[in-house]
């Protein structure tokens, strides 16, 4: 069979999805789905750049604006869909664009060098991943949408509450239940501000129409072909038109007077017409499932099944928490046996389970709460029956996975290759990986650990090739370990392993584009978008000058002060273009980084010790100072903080820490593995009564042993618990030497000690460096959507209705 496939845009097909991801350094080629190469393997034609214009229904013919004449004796319309533009004026002014095409992104991101403030008009799906292009750009964004609520065909009146809130926490302004008349221009055509139906208008220089779609039926229209009365081109169950020798698929087809927008019902319409095609009767469009998910800004966004509670009888169960903007809800049948649908914002730990549970109709718990307060990974996922949906996107049940891994394929890479699941928007990829371990050691095989499906190692694994390998980058990681591009998973983690290994400083080129949105900025990003400033204070000694100068660079900078429980002081509200400034006078002062935004060394707390205290048996102080500036900058897979206690009563709480330490009349006891958090736990006692030489080695082997073979954000205790051998084991390996390590593990502290550079001195000498915290990237001008309150004599950041209020008066 001869396949020729034309297409309007210069380019192979691409993913659409994740079109956002060009903002996030990923080169236009590698959104590619297919190459030129697997074109010509698979014997198809290809003429791109090239639009048909007519379809000649009777010779079967069509013809491109080129003057290519190709005959058929099947057609398959996917002519998609485009960007619906409201009818209001002067929308073809300069600076308006659409968000639907690699070459709309070329040209915003064009325009967008030249300008400071950017509107997207439309706070859907699409709208806010332009939103975030937007900002991601440098513009101050605005997101107006004339439905009460963001995403109003996905959330209730709640969970558009909550998404709204995390979105404006970041810095957008949403506009909703606002309506637009026109643009306003100037002079030159050029955008100028928006005007809106209540006489006001928001000054603006871009504006991006992300309002919605409409199918692209044109071609079809012309040829004679059936269309809906609201546009699309009609088709049976077979993905067929009225002329049985026309197909149409995707967002320009129309089943059932439907047009599904989504990439998962399009794979399957195009399996139901090459299958028709090819002759298989058995191929039926049956409609498909629009489940949802989504990060939209960072943002968790699910919708699963019957959200809404459509269906008759229904009943819905809540759970809204408004200190972190989580809203989770499910629908539930009249009688409480099947989950119907839901929604989920800010967490989306548990959709693929729930959506699975929707689709396979599988018996619920007893405690129906538990659907909505159990942690994710105490779920019984695995329970799902052959006939559940993994992977909506392409309609890949439980059933097809476990064949395909009974059938001997045993790693995720094939297996989403073979069956297809995970390969759309790649939401089920954790659920496929479940699948795949549990069937693998149910068959008696030994189960892989791979980090991600970009390489097929654990993080122990990456340790020790990036260290005997002396790899000093990811692209050279990826080149020889891995495979694509990467993803969230490992890239944060191989950054955390080549820190640990070689300390370069985090915001090289090389390493910059690898970290997490805290590493990015060197402070941890608070819930209205600034940011808090933790200078390092040793043991908890400060000087009376050091407190002065503290006091004046958070008075300068209106800062919110706070001592917090590691015995530093917290300084919060900076802005992204204010941090630079405000580590250099802290710098001044004699104050460094203290890390309290990266997966690596806190505090080391400290009671007064014997300097002061009655009790008091050796000086703690003195030795947490010592302890602390010898591991600051220590990179792990998860945060680390210790305690010295002068004696006994404990007063550091050096046993809830990742390493304790509890001063003797002998010296000092070490006990390691405890932590607070959502699950504290008590450390154990390592060795005791040591001299500080003998204490300070065993710490050093132990933190290197754990960052060597712990998993990726995992905690010393978790990582005990799951050491074979548990205390015992870790004793005769860091106290005993049983694996002849010790020596090897001192010198890469050692190492790491030598190499030691302050963050922020780095970053504030270097006018590159400097350079990534302004606001926008062509403009000194600072971000105005920060609103604080007064509040006990300090700042604090507004809550949505005094945000609102503030807005009004100003």
């Amino acid at each position: 069979m001869q396949i020729t496939v034309v297409g309007e845009e210069p380019r192979f097909a691409y993913d659409r999805v994740h079109l956002s991801a060009y903002f996030d350094g990923t080169p236009a080629a590698e959104l590619a789905i297919a190459s030129r190469e697997r074109y010509q393997e698979l014997g198809i034609e290809t003429i791109l750049g090239d639009r048909v214009e007519k379809i000649d229904r009777v010779q079967r013919i069509v013809t491109t604006g080129a003057g290519f004449r190709v005959p058929y004796d099947m057609l398959v319309l996917a002519t998609g869909s485009k960007a619906f533009v409201p009818p209001i004026q002067n929308t073809e002014g300069l600076g308006c664009f659409v968000y639907r095409t690699i070459d709309d992104v070329l040209a915003i991101e064009s325009y967008a060098k030249k300008v400071k403030r950017g509107i997207v008009i439309g706070g859907g799906l699409l709208g806010l991943e332009a939103a975030r292009a937007l900002k991601e750009l440098g513009l101050t964004t605005t997101v107006v949408e004339f439905a009460p609520r963001l995403m109003p065909m996905q959330l209730d009146a709640v969970g558009g509450r909550m998404l709204r809130s995390r979105i404006e926490s970041l810095g957008v302004t949403v506009r909703s239940d606002t309506n637009s008349t026109g643009v306003v221009l100037d002079e030159h055509r050029r955008v100028k501000a928006l005007a809106l139906a209540d006489g006001s208008r928001i000054e603006t220089d871009l504006i991006l129409f992300s309002a919605g779609i409409r199918p692209r039926d044109e071609l079809a229209r012309e040829s004679g072909l059936a269309i809906g009365a609201r546009g699309g081109i009609v088709i049976d169950d077979h993905c067929r038109t009225n002329d049985a020798h026309i197909y149409a698929i995707g967002e320009c087809a129309l089943w059932q007077n439907k047009i599904y927008g989504l990439v998962g019902p399009g794979y399957t319409m195009a399996r139901t017409a090459a299958g028709q095609i090819w002759g298989e009767a058995h191929h039926k469009f049956e409609g498909a499932d629009m489940s949802t998910k989504l990060k939209l800004m960072g943002v968790d966004v699910c919708s699963f099944g019957d959200a809404f509670g459509a269906t008759e009888g229904a009943r819905g169960m809540s759970v809204v928490d408004e200190y972190r903007d989580v809203y989770k809800r499910i629908i539930l049948s009249a009688d409480g046996k099947k989950l119907l649908g839901g929604m989920l914002v800010g967490d989306s730990t548990d959709y693929d389970y729930l959506s699975a549970l929707a689709r396979d109709g599988s018996e619920l718990p007893a405690v129906l709460e538990s659907l909505l307060v159990a942690p994710g990974e105490a779920r019984p996922q695995l329970a799902l029956g052959d006939n559940s949906v993994i992977c909506s996107c392409n309609n890949v049940t439980k059933g097809a996975i476990c064949a395909a891994i009974q059938g001997g394929v045993t790693e995720l890479a094939p297996l989403k290759k073979c069956t297809k699941a995970g390969s759309g928007c790649g939401g089920c990829v954790p659920l496929v990986t479940s699948v795949l371990k549990a069937e693998l050691i149910a068959m008696g095989q030994t189960v892989s650990n791979a980090i991600c499906e970009h390489f097929d190692h654990s993080r122990q694994e990456l340790f020790h090739l990036i260290k005997v390998g002396r790899i000093k980058s990811f692209p050279e990681m990826l080149h020889k370990h891995g495979r694509g591009l990467g993803c969230e998973i490992c890239k944060p983690t191989v950054a955390s392993i080549l820190a640990s290994t070689w300390n370069e400083h985090i915001l090289e080129p090389k390493h910059a584009p690898l970290q997490d949105s805290n590493d990015y900025f060197m402070a941890n990003i608070q819930k209205d978008g600034t940011y808090s400033v933790v200078p390092r204070v040793p043991g908890g000694e400060i000087t009376p000058e050091g407190l002065i100068a503290i006091g004046q660079v958070g008075k300068k900078y209106g800062l919110y002060t706070k001592i917090t429980g590691g015995q530093r002081i917290d300084l919060f509200g900076a802005r992204a273009e204010q941090l630079p400034d405000i580590w250099g006078e802290l710098i001044e002062a004699g104050f460094e980084s203290g890390h309290a935004y990266g997966k690596s060394l806190r505090t080391v707390k400290s009671c007064v010790g014997s300097t002061w205290c009655r009790y008091g048996v050796q000086d703690s102080v003195g030795l947490a100072v010592r302890v602390e500036l010898r591991y600051r900058g220590l990179r792990s897979p998860h945060k680390l903080k210790g305690g010295v206690s002068g004696c006994t009563r404990e007063c550091a709480e050096a046993q809830g820490k990742d390493f304790g330490i509890i001063a003797t009349e002998k010296g000092y006891n070490l006990y390691v593995c405890g932590n607070g958090g959502m699950k504290p736990k008590h450390a154990q006692l390592l060795i005791g009564d040591l001299d500080e030489p003998t204490l300070l080695k065993m710490i050093d082997r132990f933190l290197m042993f754990y960052v060597r073979t712990a998993d990726r954000l995992q905690r010393t205790s978790v990582w005990l618990e799951n050491l074979e051998g548990g205390m015992d084991y870790l004793r005769k390996v860091v106290v005993e030497d049983s694996l002849g390590l010790g020596a090897e593990l001192e010198a890469d502290m050692q190492s790491i000690v030598d190499s030691y550079r302050d963050e922020w001195k780095v970053a504030v000498e270097d006018p590159e460096k400097r350079k990534r915290f302004r606001h926008f990237v062509n403009s000194d001008q600072t971000d105005d959507n920060v609103v604080f309150v007064q509040e006990r004599g300090q700042i604090r950041p507004a809550r949505q209705d005094e945000r609102r209020y503030l807005r009004v008066v100003s």
